[in-house]
């Protein structure tokens, strides 16, 4: 199994001294995707746009930013060829959230506080839904101490990465001019701006519940904020909403890793395996490392 990459230096920060201050590239670029799908959604709606959106949007957040981003880039729990691995990142672009560097300084900052004894409602989501959102869509969180974030060589020095880092959002252009060519502007709207906010919108009210009401079968020791697992949502979430597991085993492929909790990132995962793609595929600890955690129901979550 791989070691855990470590990105955030907090030997010198505070998580919760600081501010949510109002970030004016993301208000606009989250906002923008929004208004424009509300505004032009109902205008273009035909049965052919709507099923391009669902294919979309599914593949692009269980390829793109579960499998890829999330469970290979950020959490290492499994290796590709450089070649397979850059496609799988470029698909998370597509998603539309942000660059690989900005996926993983959103992450792993987060990952960090709330790892902590305390930290900042914005990384907590203890707020009310409607508070959390708005945060997340338009703010950013202002440290009076900021942790450090150390991105590995091996993505801050590719050039690749570094080309996709600073022009993720002008990559939806090319996947609406595909779109328009394919099917005029009703696929253009609802491929990429209804895709697009409604895959941001997700993102975080996923990332809420699971946050709240607190924690499932593990707690995490000496961390401030515990995960839950949110039952019934495994297919629509692609595994995410066993999140309580992931809090537990972050080093693991497979989320959802109790009998009845579908994981369909896990089972693309499994298949990328089948064919030769993927390796060294991460699994729980064993239960001589899990010092760290404390089992608090007696029968799985």
């Amino acid at each position: 199994m791989m070691e855990p990459v470590i990105r955030v230096d907090g030997s010198d920060a505070n998580p919760v001294q600081g501010k949510v201050v109002y970030d004016l590239p993301k208000l606009f670029w989250n906002l923008g995707m929004i208004v424009l799908a509300l505004v032009f959604a109902p205008l273009t709606l035909s049965l052919s746009s709507f099923l391009l959106f669902l294919i979309l949007t599914y593949l692009t957040l269980l390829i793109g930013h579960s499998a890829g981003m999330h469970r290979m880039m950020i959490h290492r729990t499994f290796e590709c060829h450089p070649f397979v691995e850059k496609i799988l990142i470029y698909i998370g672009v597509l998603v539309g959230m942000s660059g690989p560097y900005g996926i993983i300084k959103i992450h792993d900052l987060r990952d960090w506080a709330q790892r902590q004894k305390s930290c900042h409602d914005f990384f907590s989501h203890k707020r009310g839904y409607f508070q959390d959102i708005w945060w997340q869509l338009t703010c950013r969180f202002q440290f009076e101490r900021p942790p450090k974030v150390v991105i590995e060589a091996k993505y801050k020095d590719d050039a690749f990465y570094q080309w996709l880092g600073s022009t993720w959002r002008y990559h939806q252009i090319a996947v609406a001019g595909i779109l328009f060519w394919i099917g005029g502007w009703s696929f253009v709207v609802w491929g990429v701006f209804v895709r697009v906010a409604v895959s941001i919108v997700g993102h975080w009210t996923i990332t809420y519940f699971c946050h709240n009401p607190g924690p499932g079968q593990w707690r995490v020791k000496n961390a401030s904020v515990q995960a839950s697992n949110i039952p019934g949502l495994g297919i629509l979430t692609y595994g995410e909403c066993w999140h309580n597991n992931h809090h537990a085993f972050p080093e693991s492929a497979r989320i959802g890793i109790y009998p009845g909790q579908n994981d369909p990132a896990w089972w693309f995962i499994r298949f990328m395996a089948t064919l030769g793609l993927a390796t060294n595929i991460g699994i729980p600890r064993s239960e001589t490392l899990r010092e760290d955690l404390e089992n608090i129901h007696s029968a799985n979550y």
